[in-house]
Protein backbone atom coordinates (compact mmCIF):
# COMPACT_ATOMS: atom_id res chain seq x y z
CA UNK A 1 0.00 0.00 0.00
CA UNK A 2 1.27 3.46 -0.92
CA UNK A 3 -0.29 6.58 0.52
CA UNK A 4 0.30 9.65 -1.65
CA UNK A 5 -0.37 13.34 -1.50
CA UNK A 6 0.56 16.28 -3.68
CA UNK A 7 4.03 17.54 -4.38
CA UNK A 8 6.16 18.85 -1.53
CA UNK A 9 5.91 22.64 -1.16
CA UNK A 10 8.94 24.71 -2.04
CA UNK A 11 10.68 26.59 0.72
CA UNK A 12 10.08 30.36 0.71
CA UNK A 13 13.60 31.04 2.01
CA UNK A 14 16.80 29.29 1.12
CA UNK A 15 18.71 29.68 4.33
CA UNK A 16 16.21 30.45 7.05
CA UNK A 17 17.11 29.39 10.61
CA UNK A 18 16.29 25.71 11.04
CA UNK A 19 15.95 25.31 14.81
CA UNK A 20 13.07 27.44 15.99
CA UNK A 21 14.17 27.49 19.61
CA UNK A 22 17.65 28.72 18.71
CA UNK A 23 17.26 31.45 16.10
CA UNK A 24 20.96 31.99 15.48
CA UNK A 25 21.75 28.31 14.87
CA UNK A 26 21.95 27.05 11.30
CA UNK A 27 23.89 23.85 10.55
CA UNK A 28 24.75 24.91 6.96
CA UNK A 29 25.41 28.50 5.90
CA UNK A 30 26.41 29.52 2.37
CA UNK A 31 28.14 32.89 2.18
CA UNK A 32 28.81 33.17 -1.55
CA UNK A 33 32.53 32.49 -1.36
CA UNK A 34 32.60 30.03 1.54
CA UNK A 35 30.58 27.35 3.30
CA UNK A 36 30.15 27.58 7.06
CA UNK A 37 29.32 24.32 8.85
CA UNK A 38 28.22 24.11 12.47
CA UNK A 39 30.76 21.80 14.11
CA UNK A 40 28.50 19.07 15.47
CA UNK A 41 31.43 17.41 17.24
CA UNK A 42 31.35 20.21 19.81
CA UNK A 43 27.62 20.29 20.50
CA UNK A 44 25.93 20.73 22.89
CA UNK A 45 28.77 22.50 24.73
CA UNK A 46 29.86 24.95 22.03
CA UNK A 47 28.49 26.50 18.83
CA UNK A 48 31.45 26.84 16.50
CA UNK A 49 31.43 27.07 12.72
CA UNK A 50 34.07 25.49 10.50
CA UNK A 51 34.75 27.67 7.45
CA UNK A 52 35.35 25.82 4.18
CA UNK A 53 36.74 27.62 1.14
CA UNK A 54 37.73 24.58 -0.94
CA UNK A 55 36.22 21.25 -1.94
CA UNK A 56 38.99 19.53 0.00
CA UNK A 57 37.98 21.33 3.19
CA UNK A 58 34.34 20.34 2.71
CA UNK A 59 35.36 16.71 2.15
CA UNK A 60 37.41 16.76 5.35
CA UNK A 61 34.46 18.24 7.25
CA UNK A 62 32.24 15.41 5.98
CA UNK A 63 34.83 12.73 6.75
CA UNK A 64 35.54 14.11 10.24
CA UNK A 65 31.79 14.43 11.04
CA UNK A 66 31.78 18.20 11.41
CA UNK A 67 28.64 17.81 9.30
CA UNK A 68 26.72 14.53 9.44
CA UNK A 69 23.34 13.09 8.51
CA UNK A 70 22.76 11.83 4.98
CA UNK A 71 20.74 14.80 3.64
CA UNK A 72 23.11 17.35 5.19
CA UNK A 73 26.10 15.53 3.70
CA UNK A 74 24.48 15.80 0.25
CA UNK A 75 23.87 19.53 0.65
CA UNK A 76 27.41 20.16 1.90
CA UNK A 77 28.88 18.16 -0.99
CA UNK A 78 26.90 20.22 -3.50
CA UNK A 79 28.38 23.43 -2.14
CA UNK A 80 31.79 21.72 -2.09
CA UNK A 81 31.49 21.35 -5.86
CA UNK A 82 30.75 25.08 -6.11
CA UNK A 83 33.89 25.87 -4.12
CA UNK A 84 35.85 23.48 -6.33
CA UNK A 85 34.48 25.24 -9.44
CA UNK A 86 33.23 21.92 -10.79
CA UNK A 87 36.73 20.56 -11.36
CA UNK A 88 37.10 16.75 -11.65
CA UNK A 89 39.36 16.79 -8.58
CA UNK A 90 36.56 18.36 -6.52
CA UNK A 91 34.13 15.59 -7.42
CA UNK A 92 36.68 12.90 -6.64
CA UNK A 93 37.72 14.22 -3.24
CA UNK A 94 34.08 14.66 -2.20
CA UNK A 95 33.03 11.26 -3.56
CA UNK A 96 35.57 9.48 -1.36
CA UNK A 97 34.71 11.35 1.86
CA UNK A 98 32.16 8.80 3.18
CA UNK A 99 30.84 5.62 1.52
CA UNK A 100 27.39 4.75 2.90
CA UNK A 101 25.12 7.82 2.61
CA UNK A 102 23.85 7.71 -0.98
CA UNK A 103 22.68 11.35 -0.78
CA UNK A 104 26.33 12.32 -1.22
CA UNK A 105 26.59 10.58 -4.59
CA UNK A 106 23.11 11.69 -5.64
CA UNK A 107 24.04 15.32 -5.04
CA UNK A 108 27.31 15.00 -6.94
CA UNK A 109 25.53 13.50 -9.95
CA UNK A 110 23.06 16.38 -9.97
CA UNK A 111 25.90 18.88 -9.83
CA UNK A 112 27.61 17.23 -12.80
CA UNK A 113 24.54 17.92 -14.94
CA UNK A 114 24.13 21.54 -13.79
CA UNK A 115 25.02 24.58 -15.88
CA UNK A 116 24.83 26.96 -12.91
CA UNK A 117 26.58 25.26 -9.99
CA UNK A 118 25.61 27.70 -7.26
CA UNK A 119 21.96 27.74 -8.32
CA UNK A 120 21.87 23.94 -8.33
CA UNK A 121 23.44 23.69 -4.88
CA UNK A 122 20.88 26.16 -3.56
CA UNK A 123 18.09 24.13 -5.20
CA UNK A 124 19.33 20.96 -3.49
CA UNK A 125 19.26 22.81 -0.17
CA UNK A 126 15.76 24.21 -0.70
CA UNK A 127 14.35 20.94 -2.00
CA UNK A 128 15.65 19.04 1.01
CA UNK A 129 14.07 21.54 3.39
CA UNK A 130 10.74 21.31 1.56
CA UNK A 131 10.94 17.51 1.48
CA UNK A 132 11.54 17.36 5.22
CA UNK A 133 8.51 19.51 5.93
CA UNK A 134 6.39 17.34 3.65
CA UNK A 135 7.68 14.19 5.36
CA UNK A 136 6.83 15.71 8.69
CA UNK A 137 3.25 16.36 7.56
CA UNK A 138 2.78 12.83 6.20
CA UNK A 139 4.48 11.16 9.13
CA UNK A 140 2.58 13.13 11.76
CA UNK A 141 -0.63 11.51 10.54
CA UNK A 142 0.76 8.12 11.61
CA UNK A 143 1.61 9.22 15.15
CA UNK A 144 -1.03 8.66 17.85
CA UNK A 145 -1.97 11.34 20.35
CA UNK A 146 0.48 11.54 23.26
CA UNK A 147 2.71 8.91 21.64
CA UNK A 148 6.03 8.02 23.21
CA UNK A 149 8.34 7.99 20.20
CA UNK A 150 11.67 6.19 20.35
CA UNK A 151 14.34 7.35 17.92
CA UNK A 152 17.97 6.57 17.22
CA UNK A 153 20.90 8.78 16.21
CA UNK A 154 20.07 12.36 15.15
CA UNK A 155 17.59 12.97 12.37
CA UNK A 156 16.59 16.53 13.09
CA UNK A 157 17.47 19.92 11.63
CA UNK A 158 21.14 19.27 12.34
CA UNK A 159 21.18 16.25 9.99
CA UNK A 160 19.44 17.99 7.09
CA UNK A 161 18.87 21.35 5.45
CA UNK A 162 16.27 21.94 8.14
CA UNK A 163 13.29 20.53 10.07
CA UNK A 164 14.58 16.94 9.92
CA UNK A 165 13.46 13.51 8.76
CA UNK A 166 12.47 11.20 11.64
CA UNK A 167 12.78 13.95 14.23
CA UNK A 168 11.03 16.23 11.75
CA UNK A 169 8.00 13.91 11.98
CA UNK A 170 8.07 14.37 15.75
CA UNK A 171 8.40 18.13 15.33
CA UNK A 172 5.36 18.17 13.02
CA UNK A 173 3.39 16.04 15.50
CA UNK A 174 4.27 18.26 18.46
CA UNK A 175 0.69 19.45 18.76
CA UNK A 176 -0.38 15.90 19.58
CA UNK A 177 1.47 16.04 22.88
CA UNK A 178 4.14 13.55 21.81
CA UNK A 179 7.36 12.87 23.69
CA UNK A 180 10.72 11.45 22.61
CA UNK A 181 12.80 8.58 23.95
CA UNK A 182 16.28 9.20 22.54
CA UNK A 183 18.76 6.35 22.38
CA UNK A 184 22.22 7.77 23.12
CA UNK A 185 23.65 6.15 19.95
CA UNK A 186 27.04 4.71 20.75
CA UNK A 187 29.82 5.25 20.00
CA UNK A 188 29.49 8.85 18.75
CA UNK A 189 26.57 9.83 20.99
CA UNK A 190 24.49 11.64 18.37
CA UNK A 191 21.33 10.89 20.30
CA UNK A 192 22.68 12.11 23.62
CA UNK A 193 24.46 15.19 22.28
CA UNK A 194 22.30 16.27 19.35
CA UNK A 195 18.79 14.80 19.46
CA UNK A 196 18.34 15.59 23.14
CA UNK A 197 19.65 19.12 22.50
CA UNK A 198 17.27 19.71 19.59
CA UNK A 199 14.31 18.46 21.63
CA UNK A 200 15.18 20.83 24.45
CA UNK A 201 15.44 23.72 21.98
CA UNK A 202 11.98 22.85 20.65
CA UNK A 203 10.33 22.25 24.01
CA UNK A 204 9.61 18.62 23.11
CA UNK A 205 9.67 16.34 26.18
CA UNK A 206 12.67 14.05 25.82
CA UNK A 207 14.02 11.16 27.87
CA UNK A 208 17.57 10.00 27.17
CA UNK A 209 18.45 6.30 27.52
CA UNK A 210 21.49 4.18 26.79
CA UNK A 211 21.13 2.00 23.72
CA UNK A 212 20.87 -1.21 25.73
CA UNK A 213 17.83 0.07 27.67
CA UNK A 214 15.55 0.11 24.61
CA UNK A 215 14.33 -3.48 24.87
CA UNK A 216 13.51 -3.08 28.54
CA UNK A 217 11.30 -0.07 27.89
CA UNK A 218 9.57 -1.83 25.00
CA UNK A 219 8.87 -4.89 27.14
CA UNK A 220 7.21 -2.70 29.77
CA UNK A 221 4.88 -1.03 27.27
CA UNK A 222 6.61 2.34 27.50
CA UNK A 223 7.20 2.81 23.75
CA UNK A 224 4.36 3.47 21.27
CA UNK A 225 6.26 3.90 18.01
CA UNK A 226 9.85 3.87 16.70
CA UNK A 227 10.95 6.29 13.97
CA UNK A 228 14.45 6.39 12.48
CA UNK A 229 16.15 7.94 9.48
CA UNK A 230 18.17 6.27 6.72
CA UNK A 231 21.45 6.67 4.88
CA UNK A 232 20.54 4.40 1.97
CA UNK A 233 17.42 2.46 1.00
CA UNK A 234 17.83 -0.48 -1.38
CA UNK A 235 15.42 -1.32 -4.20
CA UNK A 236 13.71 -3.99 -2.08
CA UNK A 237 13.15 -1.68 0.90
CA UNK A 238 16.11 -2.78 3.05
CA UNK A 239 17.44 0.22 4.97
CA UNK A 240 20.98 1.14 6.03
CA UNK A 241 21.01 3.43 9.04
CA UNK A 242 23.12 4.21 12.10
CA UNK A 243 24.48 1.12 13.83
CA UNK A 244 21.95 -0.18 16.35
CA UNK A 245 18.90 0.43 14.14
CA UNK A 246 18.60 -3.25 13.20
CA UNK A 247 18.43 -4.30 16.84
CA UNK A 248 15.68 -1.74 17.51
CA UNK A 249 13.68 -3.07 14.56
CA UNK A 250 13.97 -6.65 15.80
CA UNK A 251 12.83 -5.66 19.29
CA UNK A 252 9.98 -3.53 17.93
CA UNK A 253 8.77 -6.49 15.87
CA UNK A 254 8.93 -8.74 18.93
CA UNK A 255 6.78 -6.33 20.94
CA UNK A 256 4.33 -5.34 18.20
CA UNK A 257 5.50 -1.71 18.03
CA UNK A 258 5.26 0.15 14.68
CA UNK A 259 8.70 0.81 13.19
CA UNK A 260 8.90 3.63 10.63
CA UNK A 261 11.74 4.99 8.50
CA UNK A 262 11.64 8.64 7.35
CA UNK A 263 13.92 9.60 4.44
CA UNK A 264 13.76 11.75 1.29
CA UNK A 265 13.68 10.26 -2.21
CA UNK A 266 17.37 11.12 -2.57
CA UNK A 267 18.11 8.32 -0.06
CA UNK A 268 16.65 5.60 -2.30
CA UNK A 269 19.21 3.73 -4.41
CA UNK A 270 17.55 1.75 -7.20
CA UNK A 271 20.93 0.38 -8.29
CA UNK A 272 21.27 -1.55 -5.01
CA UNK A 273 19.02 -4.65 -5.15
CA UNK A 274 19.07 -5.35 -1.41
CA UNK A 275 20.82 -4.44 1.80
CA UNK A 276 23.63 -6.95 1.41
CA UNK A 277 25.07 -4.77 -1.39
CA UNK A 278 25.18 -1.54 0.63
CA UNK A 279 28.75 -0.54 1.58
CA UNK A 280 29.13 -0.24 5.34
CA UNK A 281 31.62 2.33 6.59
CA UNK A 282 34.09 1.26 9.29
CA UNK A 283 35.23 4.22 11.34
CA UNK A 284 38.34 4.75 13.49
CA UNK A 285 38.88 2.60 16.59
CA UNK A 286 39.33 5.68 18.80
CA UNK A 287 35.58 6.31 18.66
CA UNK A 288 34.98 3.03 20.53
CA UNK A 289 37.94 3.23 22.92
CA UNK A 290 36.69 6.45 24.53
CA UNK A 291 35.22 9.86 23.87
CA UNK A 292 37.20 13.06 23.28
CA UNK A 293 40.05 13.02 25.81
CA UNK A 294 38.58 10.29 28.02
CA UNK A 295 39.71 6.69 27.41
CA UNK A 296 38.16 3.68 29.14
CA UNK A 297 39.40 0.70 27.10
CA UNK A 298 42.83 -0.93 27.54
CA UNK A 299 45.59 -0.27 25.04
CA UNK A 300 46.05 -3.03 22.50
CA UNK A 301 42.47 -4.32 22.45
CA UNK A 302 41.06 -5.05 19.00
CA UNK A 303 38.12 -2.90 17.88
CA UNK A 304 35.32 -3.12 15.33
CA UNK A 305 33.48 0.09 14.54
CA UNK A 306 30.91 -0.34 11.74
CA UNK A 307 29.03 2.96 11.53
CA UNK A 308 25.85 1.50 10.02
CA UNK A 309 23.79 -1.68 9.89
CA UNK A 310 21.03 -2.92 7.59
CA UNK A 311 17.41 -3.44 8.62
CA UNK A 312 15.51 -5.87 6.36
CA UNK A 313 12.32 -4.54 4.77
CA UNK A 314 10.25 -7.24 6.48
CA UNK A 315 10.87 -5.56 9.84
CA UNK A 316 9.73 -2.12 8.64
CA UNK A 317 6.12 -1.02 9.15
CA UNK A 318 6.43 1.82 6.67
CA UNK A 319 8.78 4.20 4.88
CA UNK A 320 7.85 7.89 4.92
CA UNK A 321 9.13 10.19 2.18
CA UNK A 322 8.05 13.53 0.77
CA UNK A 323 5.68 12.08 -1.84
CA UNK A 324 4.00 9.34 0.15
CA UNK A 325 4.14 6.53 2.68
CA UNK A 326 4.94 2.94 1.73
CA UNK A 327 3.45 0.48 4.19
CA UNK A 328 4.98 -3.03 4.34
CA UNK A 329 7.63 -2.05 1.76
CA UNK A 330 8.57 -4.44 -1.04
CA UNK A 331 10.35 -4.03 -4.41
CA UNK A 332 7.18 -3.23 -6.38
CA UNK A 333 5.96 -0.60 -3.92
CA UNK A 334 9.41 0.99 -3.78
CA UNK A 335 9.58 1.06 -7.58
CA UNK A 336 6.19 2.77 -7.83
CA UNK A 337 7.11 5.31 -5.16
CA UNK A 338 10.46 6.29 -6.63
CA UNK A 339 9.46 6.10 -10.28
CA UNK A 340 5.85 7.16 -10.01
Amino acid sequence: MIKRKGKAPRSPAAHAPVVRGAKTVEPIRWRGDRLELLDQRLLPDKKVYVVCRTAEQVAKAIRDMVVRGAPAIGVAAAYGVVLGKGAPKAYEVLRTSRPTAVNLFWALERMKRASDLEAEARAIYEEDLAANRAMGERGAELIPERARVMTHCNTGALATAGHGTALGVVRSAKGKGVSVIACETRPYLQGARLTAWECLQEGIPCTLITDNMAGHLMSRGEVDVVIVGADRIAANGDVANKIGTYALAVMAKRHGIPFYVAAPLSTFDAKIPDGSHIPIEERPADEVLGYRKLRWAPKGVQVRNPAFDVTPAELITGIICETGVVLAPDPEKIRRLVGG
